[in-house]
């Protein structure tokens, strides 16, 4: 990826003969084309000429990045995969790994792609959110900011459809664009999965399963029993309401697993929207 393309500078203009619009609709940037093209000598050189020649210029440099790509791409970024924050050596089966590996993904795609678009071309930016200086040179890091990434998706969901889109008697006129309905999608996912997830109750606590448990443990110890027998906890007091305690358990569960279903699927909705 070049970080100026000679065919947008204002040398091109001049040697094009018709200037190259910053922003437009489809239908403005064929008209631009079709007039550009009535001058096909000065637009072959503009668009195709300074290409191949910036491309010969430049190809020990592209080389080098190629490779520094490569290693940021295999081992640092490792975008080839799908990782999640589970913890290493244990089992989890593929439904847990699913949920996790995906929204483990949203977080790095929002603390660290949208984290680096917010800065990478501001220097203002960079200072605010104390980007590193290595970061800009080498691009090979795992620079992370939720600050950042957050005020990218603030920004993004502020964008509404104006004149570059559609002319003032569109019906969508001064409406959200698509942009910024998934960015609003997106960040309440991140919250979601930042910040609400992890507040959840337990829901063996939340019903009295656990506490319940505890107390029978102790029962069937001055009985002589097993004190992790189930058996014994549920059914040698079944009076006292362990299965209704159960149930409430079972359904806490389920309405949990229910919302997990819910958000992941809102999520690969949104699959066509993440990328930068």
């Amino acid at each position: 990826m070049k970080p100026k393309y000679w065919t947008c500078s204002k040398f091109a203009d001049w040697l094009r003969g018709t200037p190259k619009p910053s922003t437009g609709t489809a239908e403005a940037w064929n008209d631009w084309k079709k007039k550009a093209k009535t001058k096909w000598v000065r637009y072959w050189l503009a668009e195709e000429g300074i290409d191949y020649l910036q491309n010969f210029i430049f190809w020990p440099a592209h080389r080098i990045s190629d490779i520094r790509f490569y290693v940021n791409n295999r081992w640092v970024i490792k975008s080839h995969a799908l990782t999640s924050h589970l913890k290493r050596g244990k089992w989890y089966d593929f439904d847990t790994r699913l949920l996790h590996t995906a929204f483990d993904e949203l977080i790095n795609f929002v603390e660290v792609e949208l984290a680096w678009m917010c800065v990478v071309f501001s220097e203002e930016e960079r200072k605010k959110y104390k980007a590193p200086w290595y970061r800009t040179i080498f691009r090979i890091s795992l620079w992370r900011s939720s600050a950042a990434g957050i005020a990218y998706l603030k920004w993004a969901s502020e964008l509404k459809i104006n004149e570059d889109w559609a002319n003032k008697n569109d019906p969508n006129y001064g409406q959200p664009t698509h942009q910024a309905l998934a960015a609003q999608e997106i960040l309440k996912l991140y919250k979601w999965w930042k910040e609400e997830r992890p507040k959840r109750l337990d829901p063996s606590e939340a019903s009295g399963w656990s506490k319940y448990c505890e107390e029978h443990r102790n029962t069937a110890k001055a009985c002589g029993s097993d004190p992790w027998d189930i058996n014994f906890i549920t059914n040698k007091v079944e009076d006292e309401g362990s299965r209704d305690i159960l149930n409430m358990c079972h359904k806490i569960e389920k309405e949990q697993e229910d919302e997990d279903t819910a958000m992941l699927i809102r999520l690969v909705k949104l699959r066509q929207s993440l990328w930068t």
